[in-house]
């Protein structure tokens, strides 16, 4: 060919019907990220290489960096440990504890008893916070529009009431008082009184509770789910993010569930005790009469 010769294009592709080649950019970008930065020798999470964050971070500010983008600063830092911390375990009459637990006596490996017990984690076992998040949004919009924030929490109550719905992040089935509640709400009024945040989601869930408790001879406290749901809605978190970090916290307790029923080396250990039998709610015993081969 000569050297004024114009270039054919390659037709190998279309003689041999083989999918013509991507450009290396399109291949580069087919899973494109801004969390982290991988080359050979080389880890940079949001911009920041993994080495200065193992020298400097803790695990909730590298949580915080890898969702919101940038470090926290360290008071909002503690503000989010202390909700990951009060979430991380609520022992086996826990669903998602008790099935991973059962799990482990089944012979699975260590990860498969962690993804079932994270797997029960849904909107009736562990969604709640995601709900609450929602809840008090709604009641703290409500109020910056003008209204008063226990009447908008009175509002907000009889709407679930006459939908006979139940107003997520309040109660428990098992505590009176959740003896998380105090703590986390401590620390977010302080954190509200020295202007970290706003406190909005704060004084919502607060009128939500004396709500919740008109008319009643008992309160219906704030659970876990409610109290968490304050923190992070103070940070700044998307309410699914509620959800997920919940779902992080709980993964710790799940892991050690497992890993300590697996050491205990039981085989198909059941929910009930073997000496205890599950209620029968069917028709009493019959015999089925076999045929006579006279059809």
């Amino acid at each position: 060919m000569s050297t004024g010769a114009q270039q054919q294009p390659d037709r190998t592709a279309e003689r041999t019907g083989a999918e013509p080649t991507m450009p290396v950019a399109d291949v580069a970008g087919w899973w494109s990220t801004g969390i982290s930065r991988i080359a050979p020798g080389e880890i940079e999470l949001r911009g920041y290489p993994v080495q200065d964050l193992i020298a400097g971070a803790t695990f909730a500010e590298t949580v915080w960096l890898l969702l919101r983008g940038e470090l926290p600063d360290p008071a909002r830092a503690a503000l989010l440990e202390a909700a990951l911390v009060a979430s991380v375990d609520h022992g086996p009459q826990a669903p998602s504890i008790a099935a991973a637990r059962m799990a482990a006596t089944c012979g699975v490996g260590l990860n498969n008893a962690v993804a079932t017990g994270v797997n029960l984690l849904g909107d009736v076992h562990g969604g709640a916070g995601q709900q609450c998040m929602g809840v008090l949004a709604d009641i703290a919009g409500r109020t910056a529009a003008g209204a008063d924030p226990d009447e908008a929490a009175e509002a907000v109550v009889a709407e679930h009431r006459a939908e006979r719905r139940h107003v997520p992040g309040f109660g428990h089935r098992f505590h009176p008082n959740d003896p998380r509640r105090d703590p986390l709400l401590r620390r977010i009024a302080d954190a509200a009184a020295d202007g970290l945040v706003g406190g909005a989601a704060l004084a919502a869930a607060e009128a939500l509770e004396r709500a919740l408790a008109r008319g009643r001879a008992r309160p219906v406290p704030m659970n876990i789910d409610g109290a968490t749901a304050v923190v992070y809605a103070e940070l700044g978190f998307a309410p699914e993010l509620g959800r997920g970090l919940f779902v992080l916290s709980r993964s710790v307790g799940i892991l050690a569930h497992a890993w300590e029923q697996t050491g205990e080396g039981a085989r198909i250990k059941g929910p009930l005790p073997r000496s205890v039998l599950p209620g029968y709610t069917g028709p009493p015993t019959r015999r089925h009469q076999g045929g006579t081969g006279d059809r």
